[in-house]
């Protein structure tokens, strides 16, 4: 029974869970890609990323749809609650535009990121770091570790 979602490998380490879809491409930056049906590709944010940004109350593009991009050029900007985040490029090719709901319904970003929640569409091919969703596993397993391992020697610290 197909229910029209994508498959996703569940994903959980330390106190972070999440279910990442398979078909996707992923960044070391957090992002994802996902083929569209007409050649393009759709780009979001992985739910790491929105966890480290909080919930979502602005964004905006710096490219106007057409534009030639490059991988890690600076596409345009996301706000969060905790943190402000350039949007870079994750791909060649032609910018598309932005999501348009996100104009209404920013939090969609937070509420479903692997989905309504996309960000950005280009025409174009992934930068070639981007990965298989196994290997981004090793990603998150490496960025978590320091997170904690941070945290850790915070507390060893004592006040500061």
């Amino acid at each position: 029974m197909n229910t029209g979602k994508p498959a996703t490998l569940h994903y959980k380490r330390s106190h972070f869970s999440t279910h990442l879809p398979v078909d996707y491409l992923y960044s070391p930056s957090h992002a994802w890609l996902a083929r569209r049906a007409d050649g393009s590709w759709r780009v979001g944010l992985t739910k790491f990323a929105t966890r480290m940004l909080g919930e979502m109350v602005d964004h905006g593009f710096e490219l106007e749809p057409g534009a030639v991009i490059e991988p890690g050029q600076i596409v345009g900007w996301i706000e969060g609650f905790k943190a402000i985040s350039d949007l870079y490029a994750i791909a060649s090719g032609h910018f598309r535009g932005g999501n348009p709901l996100l104009k209404e319904k920013i939090g969609v970003v937070n509420k479903d990121p692997f989905g309504d929640g996309w960000v950005y569409q280009i025409e174009g091919q992934p930068d070639p770091r981007c990965m298989d969703v196994t290997a981004y596993r090793a990603v998150l397993d490496k960025t978590i570790d320091k997170i904690l391992e941070k945290q850790k020697g915070d507390e060893g610290d004592g006040e500061k």
